[in-house]
């Protein structure tokens, strides 16, 4: 049976099947045995179940967040400093082009 994007076993117990391990795998390249297939499945359908488990708690109470912990910048402030000269390093650059260095616009093209 396909939900969404994965393809689910009929087995009430069992939420992910071999042959979507197997397919996601072959999609992504991996090259797996069977054992590593049984492995995997096995595994996923641990993760699944869990998530079930979450998606069945009573949230309704919980306040939405994006962060646990407050957050604080901890960059410095943006000083302006004495730095090197820009003609200077310019012309020791390769190529360079109104006061910018200029660059290929795909490594390996020469421009």
């Amino acid at each position: 049976m396909l939900v969404g994007s994965f393809f689910v076993s009929d087995h009430p117990s069992v939420r992910i099947s071999a042959d979507a391990v197997a397919k996601v795998a072959r999609l992504a390249r991996l090259d797996v045995t069977p054992d590593d297939i049984a492995r995997l499945t096995s595994q996923l359908d641990g993760m699944l179940e869990h998530f079930a488990d979450i998606d069945a708690l009573d949230l309704a109470d919980v306040e939405p967040m994006t962060q646990p912990y407050p957050l604080v910048n901890v960059m410095r402030d943006d000083v302006v400093a004495p730095s090197l000269d820009r003609d200077e390093v310019l012309a020791a650059a390769p190529a360079a082009e109104d006061g910018r260095f200029r660059v290929p616009p795909i490594i390996g093209l020469e421009g």
